[in-house]
């Protein structure tokens, strides 16, 4: 992986976590996801105040299964915010589709480096499945900041915390044998095992269909 594809990694993180700490919602990254419902939006709301009601800076789409809503090579604008389903970001390599990271309800995922540098993106976002979200312009993203002054602060100060967290994946990557990152998967996250396709799963891991099966059957 090669430091750029690194970098963003960290930076998108940083943003998943923080914008949903900054709202009061806590370990993204546990076993159990929290839902993305109305009831997330109700407590936006009530940190607003008297401004402006944070819905109208968002947009709900229904999307259908391998649909693109980022490519690479296109330039980010929208952050989008899971309400159902299961999306990937990924890049192209020599012709070889390579999955970066899964997100699922109650997460959030952009091409961030994309979405604050107006540079092309280095990653595609598709859905694996169905799925609901709820996106929100980087026009509109700026003005809701604006109605949370404390928001950009916070995600200043989890800055090292985050990267920490994913240098440690990343170190991983180079440490640890694809069995072992596969008991991994299993025990740290069996939503992935239980919802996504086993050839996105082998290219997450870094290795071919063939291997992945293998490793299974000697569980």
């Amino acid at each position: 992986m090669c430091v750029r594809n690194f970098v963003e990694l960290t930076l998108l993180g940083f943003f998943c976590n923080e914008f949903f700490l900054s709202f009061g919602f806590s370990n993204l990254v546990q076993e159990q996801q929290m839902t993305m419902s109305e009831s997330m939006f109700d407590q936006i709301i009530n940190k607003t105040g008297d401004g402006e009601n944070p819905m109208v800076f968002f947009e709900e789409r229904r999307v259908s299964p391998k649909t693109i809503l980022l490519r690479e090579g296109e330039t980010s604008n929208h952050i989008y915010f899971i309400k159902e389903g299961c999306l990937r970001l990924w890049f192209n390599k020599n012709g070889k589709d390579i999955t970066v990271q899964f997100f699922f309800e109650g997460q959030a995922v952009a091409s961030i480096d994309s979405f604050v540098s107006n540079q092309p993106s280095m990653f595609s976002l598709e859905s694996i499945e169905a799925a609901t979200v709820y996106s929100i312009s980087k026009g509109n993203f700026e003005q809701l900041q604006q109605l949370h002054p404390g928001f950009r602060d916070s995600f200043q100060k989890l800055l090292f915390q985050r990267f920490r967290n994913y240098a440690r994946l990343f170190l991983s990557r180079i440490k640890d044998s694809p069995r072992e990152r596969y008991d991994e998967l299993v025990a740290d996250h069996p939503e992935i095992i239980q919802r996504v396709p086993q050839h996105y799963i082998a290219s997450y891991l870094g290795i071919t269909p063939i291997s992945l099966s293998r490793i299974r059957n000697r569980r």
